[in-house]
């Protein structure tokens, strides 16, 4: 996400950055490109208006002027004015009522809206520890209901059975009524969507806002369709007391005009960023943060709550016992590796969030390819345990019909044990205080001591 946008801020920045004077000419020349950057990202005419003229009167001032670094000073008023623009702070859930919170999703068809419940539902069990029922208003389009269940319970989230001879006003009331009963923490409401915006829609969701008074209402919109997610979500806005926004898809979206837009457009907050299709793909919404990368400083922070969050510390601990006690490293070790990184959105995701990345060359980002340990660990499950712990045995039997389980070539075989070759080689190069403090430095905060 604003892949396309941070680049070319980056580039503009960059040549400000050892300004030791600022003229008015290389200030307005640096404005022009801001805003030919912000345009081409696909943000609304009026915010790019307004954040121009923002930056530009706080560049005015005398304290940029007198500055040593007039260049830096620039740079730091900019990244406010992206923070500001995306809305400050963190917007979370406001949960804090009588259960059960009701939480009610709004948007159109494709939107994202179905995947976006069961994620919602995901985190907040695993994060926040809530008790979470999801159910199904939409009678409408085909199979969404059964969608909703199929998808809830493979993220083992607590599903409301609804049928389509149901109106959609009696199923929400019902699965408000049992989650009161069960005591259910959380109860997620997905609504119908159209292919556009109709009087019939908004009606039907505005008599369900009524029937069941969510503490959260929330429209979920399609990031990668700039600036029509823009107008919907304004359009629902004036409809429904909106209390935030989550956009979806964001993985898929190179230019990030939406999520740069919306905030100004509608007045409501971004909550939450749809980051990939998987369940887990779903990530709290902070404007500092995204203004950082935006502008190529990274965004560490939420590398290490990530690591936090999804790192094995007893498989860490054991692998740092191996290695210290002088155990090679094995294919069993590389594979855990390997899911472990996708777990964390894969070396992609990572990438985007390290600082400087956005001025990378595109040829080396596009050389980042995260199927690729996908394909590493298929061929690492078709080997047999004995393979996995002595690699050394694999040679042209057994490679040819590794490669032929995992639907492989011999030379992607080859290529894996001269990674898992070259992992041992650095594997062997650290000493044990050394592995233990590479492993503590990406726990952070974690509980439990090496």
């Amino acid at each position: 996400m604003f892949e396309n946008l941070s680049g070319r801020l980056q580039a503009t920045l960059n040549q400000l950055r050892g300004a030791g004077r600022l003229t008015e000419q290389k200030m307005a020349q640096a404005l022009r490109e801001v805003r030919m950057a912000l345009l081409e990202a696909d943000v609304a005419l009026p915010v790019v208006k307004a954040f121009i003229d923002q930056v530009r009167e706080r560049a005015g001032g005398q304290h940029v002027l007198q500055s040593l670094t007039p260049g830096q000073a620039v740079i730091k008023i900019v990244n406010d004015e992206l923070i500001q623009l995306l809305g400050a702070t963190n917007d979370g859930l406001d949960l804090a009522v009588r259960p059960p919170a009701v939480i009610l999703m709004a948007g159109l068809q494709g939107s994202g809206k179905t995947t976006t419940v069961v994620k919602l539902a995901r985190l907040l069990h695993e994060r926040e520890g809530k008790t979470v029922l999801a159910a199904s208003a939409d009678v409408y389009r085909p199979a969404a209901i059964e969608q909703l269940e199929r998808l809830s319970a493979s993220a083992d989230v607590r599903f409301f059975p609804s049928r389509t001879d149901q109106l959609p006003i009696e199923i929400a009331t019902a699965a408000v009524a049992q989650a009161r009963k069960e005591l259910v923490d959380v109860v997620l409401i997905d609504t119908a969507g159209r292919l556009h915006i109709d009087d019939s829609m908004m009606q039907e969701i505005q008599a369900l806002h009524s029937a069941v008074n969510p503490v959260e209402t929330i429209f979920v919109a399609d990031s990668t369709t700039g600036q029509d997610a823009v107008i919907t979500a304004k359009a629902f806005s004036d409809a429904l007391p909106l209390t935030g926004i989550i956009l979806t898809k964001t993985d898929g979206d190179a230019r990030g005009g939406a999520a740069l837009s919306i905030r100004h457009v509608t007045g409501k907050p971004i909550k939450f960023l749809g980051t990939g299709e998987s369940t887990d793909a779903l990530e709290p919404f902070h404007p500092d943060r995204i203004a950082s990368r935006i502008l190529g400083m990274g965004d560490v922070l939420s590398i290490i709550e990530e690591v936090q969050r999804t790192a094995d510390l007893q498989q860490a601990e054991k692998l740092a016992k191996k290695i210290s006690k002088g155990k090679g490293f094995d294919l069993e070790d590389f594979r855990t590796q390997l899911v472990q990184m996708e777990s964390m959105g894969g070396i992609s995701g990572l990438l985007e969030r390290l600082p400087g990345t956005g001025l990378l060359p595109g040829g080396v980002k596009g050389q980042v390819n995260d199927k690729q340990a996908t394909r590493l660990v298929a061929i690492i499950d078709s080997m047999t345990p004995e393979e996995r712990r002595f690699p050394a045995i694999i040679r042209g039997s057994r490679k040819r019909r590794i490669a032929k389980g995992s639907g492989a070539q011999v030379q992607d075989v080859n290529r894996l044990l001269k990674q898992l070759t070259q992992m041992q080689k650095t594997m062997k190069r650290m000493d044990k205080g050394g592995m233990k403090r590479m492993l503590r430095g990406m726990q952070g905060n974690l509980p439990g001591k090496f």
